[in-house]
């Protein structure tokens, strides 16, 4: 018998240091340089052939990646794809986050990487990979192993709001798996299919988790109607699994390298010769007591205190108070850090009405003074602005959309619904508003909780037209926010909004802090 070893890492989304740069200097249980230490004892000890993959979003989503694209000049990929170069990637997939910045950008860092590209659903205009191959074929131990790399749809989002410049060309998950499984059956023994895209019905009843509208993620239906995949590799909904699901070994390993997936396959001679599976197992690895790798350390060093420098930059001084003590009420009940940045869209886009979230649970507004480590840390996706002209039954239907955030537990308290933290974190989902005062009563059914809103002093009519500002990634509809479309944008800037918001500081040296309190969430029977 021969065992197959098949690790995988991702969403790291450039978090290579254990940080989540709220603090300087912290220890966090994550990071790539924690999670390269667990790899390379993992391969070094496997009683057999070892397969390493890694399942996307590594281009984008931390303060250091967004430095190397869109402070330091001219943007350049090329540090930190020379970090992710100190790992051996067998194949890697494509995220939804690789298009952040753009697929100049993107070729740019795939041009510098050692990883090889396997894609089979994002096509050209003449119906080729974007980037890379569809897949990839390797002989280990005398084991052909076939590796298919597949994309989840919410990478169409970003069509409508990065520097996508490409004629992209999408085909879901299920329909190229379904064509590709068996004809690669057909030239290897095993077939390993990595997909950045997560479940969208529960692993243990099958029961539907999420709206399949956008088919942005199809791992469950992947696994029930394509037969002949050996191993699942998953990701982007940042969820830790390890499981065995229609007999197939399934693992997603977290997010900004919390844990390593680790698929064993055991491997058996066919009849008709090659190998077939006997038994497989599905675990993760953690990362968190890991120490750090040496080779990443000495690669990173410069980059990292160059990145801490400019985020220790004072922008400003505050009158008063922009920090959020509890980002659950502030989600209720108006902060002064979320009235400021709806002050800073509203001044920059000439708008109405303003549109913006706490994207996590993790910042805490500013401190005094304001530093690029705060502005970082709280908006922390690479998104422009938006001005979209919207009705004002739109916009009704937008707060509706957004009041859903909430419930009522057992204790008759106001809570967040499941469905905004499982499967997957998403805070980001519930936008607060500026420019209208308006509540939301919880008690009421959802889809009728907005029972007062008034624009400048009188009742927000279904035909009223209003100038919205609010980031791209919404004003495409992403969020399942389906009043907003892209046809109707009046007007955009695409520089990222942590630009926007130092230029406003610098612009603006002392920030008085207030806040009109001009939203109550409540739950009036």
């Amino acid at each position: 018998m021969l065992t197959l070893t098949i690790l995988s890492t991702s969403d790291t989304h450039g978090f290579i240091f254990p940080t989540n740069y709220v603090k300087p200097r912290a220890h966090m249980p994550f990071g790539l340089i924690r999670a390269a230490t667990v790899l390379a004892a993992e391969q070094q000890t496997a009683p057999g052939p070892v397969i390493t993959i890694d399942d996307g979003d590594f281009l984008a989503g931390s303060p250091l990646a967004y430095y190397v694209a869109q402070v330091q000049s001219p943007p350049d990929p090329l540090p930190l794809t020379r970090i992710y170069n100190q790992i051996h990637y067998d194949a890697a997939v494509l995220g939804n986050h690789e298009f952040d910045y753009g697929t100049a950008y993107l070729e740019r860092a795939l041009n510098a990487s050692d990883r090889p590209i396997v894609n089979a659903n994002l096509l050209d205009g003449d119906n080729r990979p974007l980037f890379g191959q569809r897949y990839r074929i390797m002989e280990r131990d005398g084991v052909k192993i076939a590796i298919l790399g597949l994309t989840t749809r919410a990478v169409m989002q970003w069509k409508n709001h990065s520097n996508v410049t490409e004629d992209v060309h999408f085909h879901t998950a299920v329909s190229i798996a379904k064509e590709m499984v068996p004809k690669l059956k057909k030239i290897a023994d095993i077939v390993i299919v990595c997909y950045h895209g997560g479940f969208e019905r529960s692993l243990r009843t099958g029961k539907l988790i999420e709206s399949l509208s956008n088919g942005e993620n199809e791992a469950y239906q992947l696994l029930k109607e394509v037969k002949g995949i050996d191993a699942l590799i998953t990701g982007h909904q940042h969820r830790k699994i390890a499981t065995t699901l229609f007999d197939v070994p399934v693992t997603q390993p977290g997010y900004r390298g919390e844990a390593i997936g680790k698929i064993t396959l055991h491997l058996t001679p066919a009849a008709e010769g090659g190998y077939i599976v006997h038994d497989s197992n599905a675990r993760l690895v953690e990362t968190k007591d890991a120490q750090f790798d040496e080779r990443i350390a000495v690669q990173s060093h410069e980059l990292d205190k160059t990145v801490d420098h400019w985020l220790a930059e004072p922008l400003a001084k505050i009158d008063g108070d922009l920090t959020v003590k509890s980002p659950q009420k502030s989600r209720m009940d108006e902060s002064a850090y979320t009235e400021f940045i709806q002050r800073v869209q509203m001044t920059t886009m000439q708008a109405d009405i303003s549109a913006t979230s706490l994207f996590n649970n993790e910042g805490h507004g500013f401190e005094n003074p304001i530093t690029m480590r705060n502005i970082m840390t709280n908006y922390v996706y690479p998104d422009g602005l938006a001005l979209e002209l919207v009705t004002g039954k739109e916009l009704k239907a937008a707060l509706e959309k957004a009041a859903s955030y909430f419930t009522i537990d057992s204790d008759g308290q106001i809570t967040v619904n499941p469905a905004f933290y499982s499967p997957k974190l998403r805070h980001y989902n519930y936008d607060m508003y500026e420019g209208i005062i308006y509540r939301i009563n919880v008690a009421k059914p959802v889809g009728k909780r907005i029972d007062q809103l008034t624009y400048r002093g009188q009742p927000v009519t279904n035909t009223q037209t209003f100038k919205l500002v609010l980031n791209r990634y919404r004003a495409g509809g992403g969020g399942h926010y389906d009043m907003f479309r892209a046809d109707k944008i009046i007007a955009e800037n695409k520089t990222p909004m942590s630009q926007i918001i130092a230029d406003y500081l610098r612009a603006h040296p002392v920030i008085k802090a207030r806040v009109n309190h001009n939203f109550k969430v409540v739950n009036e029977p």
